[in-house]
């Protein structure tokens, strides 16, 4: 499979007072990507982050910036984003039926990868048009909480989600996000998942860089 293990620590769960020291701390303990949860209180009542913040956060780190969108009209951000810096963009199905076409085509443009979000309510089905378009995305995400806010308990049923997927598409870059950790990841890792975020679980252990190779660890014995 040609996939490889991604590990991204979720800033949502760093010191915002410290962004900067907090992602080089990440990179170096040996993460991949950095996870960006940008949410604009209406599609999730909570409000993170924007433009402004990965902007600042660009000018201090080359590390890959996995921005996910919870917001209402993702559209509205790939501008704004694609020049902040942003690596890529991932948009929630629920919130870009009518549109993903040219969202895809917008966040290509800005020289950023497009990846699609489902929330566990959904079926996996709805992402497939966008896995097998002529331009589609090039990452599927997973939810496995509500999306909105971390610490929440991992859902062990959204692996089947997992499983449809890396069946189908072999190749595909699967992330999965809420309650991974060194107690969920062998679940995760064995349904196909290569990218995980995790947010708690890194940033409130002891030796984060432990965490880090462990499910990465758990990544490539899957594979």
């Amino acid at each position: 499979m040609a996939v490889t293990p991604k590990i991204a620590p979720s800033m949502l769960s760093s010191d915002f007072a410290n962004l900067a020291s907090e992602a080089h701390r990440m990179i170096n303990y040996g993460a991949d990507w950095l996870h960006m949860d940008i949410m604009d209180g209406h599609f999730v009542p909570n409000l993170t982050m924007g433009a402004p913040i990965i902007e600042s956060l660009r000018k201090h780190t080359k590390a890959y910036l996995d921005c996910h969108l919870m917001v209402t009209n993702p559209l509205d951000y790939v501008e704004s984003l694609g020049k902040a810096g942003a690596s890529g963009f991932t948009f929630h199905v629920e919130a870009s039926k009518d549109n993903w076409k040219e969202l895809i085509q917008n966040i290509k443009s800005q020289g950023m990868k497009p990846g699609v979000a489902i929330n566990p309510g959904t079926s996996v089905e709805e992402v497939y048009p966008l896995v097998e378009s002529e331009n589609p995305v090039e990452m599927v995400l997973v939810m496995t909480v509500e999306p909105g806010f971390g610490g929440q308990k991992f859902m062990p049923d959204m692996m089947e989600k997992v499983r449809i997927l890396r069946k189908k598409y072999p190749s595909l870059d699967i992330e999965v996000d809420g309650g991974l950790g060194p107690s969920t990841i062998d679940a995760a890792a064995s349904a196909g998942a290569n990218c995980i975020v995790a947010g708690s679980s890194v940033f409130g252990a002891p030796e984060p860089a432990q965490v880090i190779s462990l499910l990465r660890n758990s990544v490539e014995k899957a594979q």
